[in-house]
């Protein structure tokens, strides 16, 4: 077996429980409802978190084009005196006077792992009262100076700007943007960059000054954003040729290797396949996804024993990929 999986048997197994009624009840009183009335009449809806005292972080697309904002929160309206902007990232921080809102506990973005259990509190839908989303953390991306997470708590229209929470209630990053499709991928962006707009110049118009960086031309979208569409295509060389420039051009990057190895794996390239899921995990002995694709390759290739050290090691990370990985199996046998 390779050292990879040796090492991930010898990991302590993950536990997770939903996150207490009485932490939820204390952050829920910092997440606030954003309003925006645009220059037309139209109505906007979005979710906003307090981080600092009469601070508000939310995404700037809730407030692009706005000609009125408010926050309603306990029965009161407030609307902000400034704001700070970061338009490429989607990072915007709301100013108020007199806030009577508690700011929520800052997490550390660097410091996250694969499988992490998160939460988030938001309004999806605009509905009246804010909802919680628990999952966990999926991937990480290497962007700017800091991550991109994607999880798998999903979140729709009106939770953008959603607080994405650690197991402990610390803000670790903020929901933003999501592909498109039925298996939607969920993309937050990290408190690090919240922090650092703490300390930046305010102003008082809601002009947009740059694309957020998922809205840019497909060409030039983040590897793991282009990803994405031949994937759920199916579009085998397509994926391959994007993979390939990804592995060249972020080496270090295990998601990069899962795609290509993917991709080799559709294309019926089986060592290549297998070469590049374990190169994955020895990037990141957490992902996953290349070990739930191993145990498919091994049961395939007749290896019994090789699944069974497979689904164990699996198992410790993700129970619910390893019985995934059980019963497609079984459905093949």
């Amino acid at each position: 077996m390779k050292s990879s999986l040796l090492s991930l048997l010898l990991l302590p197994g993950l536990a997770w429980a939903e996150p207490s009624m009485e932490l939820v009840q204390t952050l829920k009183a910092s997440v606030v409802k954003v309003h925006t009335v645009t220059k037309t009449g139209g109505h906007g809806v979005g979710t906003g978190v307090v981080v600092s005292p009469d601070h508000i972080a939310t995404n700037c697309h809730v407030l692009a084009s706005a000609a009125g904002i408010t926050i309603r929160k306990f029965g009161e309206n407030h609307a902000p005196v400034a704001m700070k902007a970061d338009w490429k990232h989607d990072v915007c921080l709301l100013k108020f006077q007199g806030l009577p809102l508690t700011p929520v506990a800052l997490g550390d973005s660097g410091k996250l792992a694969y499988e992490q259990p998160v939460f988030s509190i938001g309004f999806p839908g605009g509905v009246p009262r804010p909802q919680v989303t628990t999952g966990k953390i999926k991937a990480l991306y290497a962007y700017d100076d800091s991550q991109i997470i994607r999880t798998n708590a999903s979140f729709r229209m009106g939770a953008s700007g959603s607080p994405l929470l650690d197991a402990q209630g610390r803000l670790v990053g903020i929901s933003t943007f999501k592909s498109p499709g039925r298996d939607a991928y969920y993309y937050n962006v990290p408190v690090q960059w919240v922090q650092a707009l703490l300390s930046a110049p305010e102003t008082t118009t809601v002009q947009q000054e740059d694309v957020p960086l998922w809205a840019v031309p497909e060409e030039v979208r983040p590897f793991f954003m282009r990803v994405v569409p031949p994937m759920q295509a199916e579009n085998w060389p397509e994926l391959l040729k994007v993979a390939e420039a990804w592995s060249v051009r972020e080496p270090g990057s295990a998601e990069a290797w899962y795609y290509l190895a993917m991709a080799h794996q559709k294309l019926d390239h089986t060592e290549q396949a297998i070469a590049n899921f374990h190169k994955a995990l020895t990037l990141n002995n957490q992902h996953a996804a290349s070990l739930h694709e191993l145990g498919l390759l091994a049961s395939r290739q007749g290896d019994q024993a090789g699944v069974e050290q497979i689904r164990l090691a699996l198992n410790r990370i993700d129970a619910e990929l390893a019985d995934e990985l059980g019963q497609a199996i079984a459905r093949v046998q």
